[in-house]
């Protein structure tokens, strides 16, 4: 199966080296082999700083504050549109803040390869349709999946809750 991940960097803070590339194209195919996802895919990975991911939150979602991660699904109950160029089923953005994520790797004392593998798989999930806002029970599901990921990665996250 073929993925087309797309990796845009759009900030001047934080240097992305190619390890974090790597890293974010293996997390994103990793995840769609443990979904077991159908087809080709192309996922779309934009690197941001605190402030563009604050303004995107505002516009998109009426939160007025930065975050780490934020998806954007193009498709709803397992149904995508296919990229006439490639065929690939079209999965959607997400949008890593950088700043954020090496602050967490601080904050939870774990390195920042994990942390932006842990956001990216957290975003593919959530492109595939999984959301945890306002579900507890999907939240735990969620969290399964997402260590189960990890771990197949080599990348376990420490137990939450």
């Amino acid at each position: 199966m073929k993925t087309k991940i797309n990796i845009i960097n759009s900030q001047k803070i934080i240097k992305i080296p190619q390890e974090w590339r790597s890293l974010v194209r293996k997390a994103c195919k990793t995840t769609l082999d443990f979904e077991k996802f159908p087809t080709d895919a192309e996922i779309n990975i934009t690197f941001v700083d605190d402030e563009k991911i604050k303004e995107i939150n505002r516009d998109f979602r009426n939160i007025d504050s930065s975050t780490d991660v934020l998806s954007f699904p193009l498709g709803e109950g397992g149904e995508f549109e296919f990229n006439p160029e490639n065929g690939c089923a079209m999965l959607g953005d997400v949008i890593i803040s950088t700043e954020h994520a090496l602050n967490q790797a601080d904050l939870y004392g774990h390195g920042t390869d994990r942390e932006i593998a842990f956001l990216t798989v957290h975003s593919v999930l959530h492109l595939l349709g999984y959301d945890h806002v306002n579900d507890e029970a999907e939240r735990k599901e969620m969290r399964k999946r997402e260590e189960a990921v990890l771990k197949i990665m080599g990348l376990e996250i420490r137990k939450e809750d």
